[in-house]
């Protein structure tokens, strides 16, 4: 797989970096502009990263629905899998105010490099971090990343430590993607992080909202499109009895490893009553990149 290499550093006072993005500053200012990225940069040139092929339990979630407010996954375990990610990137003591928010980092600015090669619908580069300036490659040059290489990066070892779950796009590439998956996969064997305490595809009974955000650990794109449904209840009341028809009317189009079966995400969540769970292992699907 080639990307380009841009060079720069992670800066995280003043943000809120969770475990699967963090706020990244190209040493050249145009570096995204030069790749043909439509990223969205901040007034001081930094954008923020979606990593590639992970996704961590949710710190701060803005449900979409109007009025449907900020909800957060099992904050132990969201608060560790954010640390391990910063710690990779070679931060070594950070400090958050209440609402999450860094204050002060040491130290303030790690260098570091990214492999992309697109942006999302949100202008995020969509990216493998790692820590330091990959020695003489040249800031701009296409680079091309193998299995072994994405050993080396920040998304590969927060799959291996079970501190995010697998997420795949159609854009990766199958052999990053197997290699990905097979480090989730032997993290989840081992029940480490997140693995010891995941129901996603045992099932859970949903009683409380409160219950939702302190206690289960769940897919964090189904905790999404869970909390995006309960958004729509001023009742503050957490029903699962049109949630089926609800994921039906999101455009989550997959496929399905190894077999290439193409349906949409609500085909694969099974909800009786207030009994859901998730019949495909995670790494197994695949969304189209919308």
């Amino acid at each position: 797989m080639t990307l380009t290499l841009i060079k720069g550093t992670f800066q995280i006072v003043g943000a809120s970096p969770d475990g699967d993005s963090v706020r990244f500053y190209p040493t050249d200012g145009d570096a995204f502009l030069k790749a043909g990225l439509r990223v969205r940069l901040n007034s001081r040139g930094g954008a923020q990263l979606r990593l590639e092929g992970i996704d961590a339990l949710e710190t701060h979630y803005q449900s979409q629905a109007p009025g449907g407010g900020r909800w957060h996954q099992h904050p132990a375990l969201a608060k560790e899998g954010a640390d391990a990610l910063l710690r990779q990137l070679g931060f070594r003591s950070v400090e958050r105010d209440e609402d999450g928010t860094v204050v002060s980092a040491s130290p303030e600015s790690v260098p570091g490099h990214i492999l992309t090669r697109f942006a999302d619908k949100y202008g995020r580069p969509v990216s493998f971090a790692f820590r330091g300036q990959r020695g003489r490659a040249k800031d701009g040059s296409q680079v091309h990343l193998d299995a072994k290489g994405v050993a080396n990066s920040a998304n590969f070892e927060q799959l291996a430590a079970g501190h995010a779950f697998p997420t795949f796009y159609s854009l990766l590439y199958v052999d990053l993607r197997q290699a990905m998956a097979d480090a989730a996969t032997a993290a989840r064997e081992k029940k480490a992080g997140i693995w010891a305490h995941d129901v996603s595809t045992e099932g859970f009974r949903l009683t409380s909202r409160k219950q939702l955000q302190e206690e289960v650990v769940l897919l964090p794109k189904l905790f999404r499109r869970l909390v995006d449904y309960l958004g729509l209840d001023e009742s503050g009341g957490v029903s699962l009895a049109n949630f089926a028809r609800y994921l039906d009317t999101r455009d989550d189009r997959l496929f399905t490893t190894p077999d290439g079966h193409a349906t949409e995400l609500a085909t694969l969540v099974e909800v009786k009553r207030q009994q859901l769970r998730l019949t495909v292992d995670p790494e197994r699907i695949v969304f189209l990149e919308a």
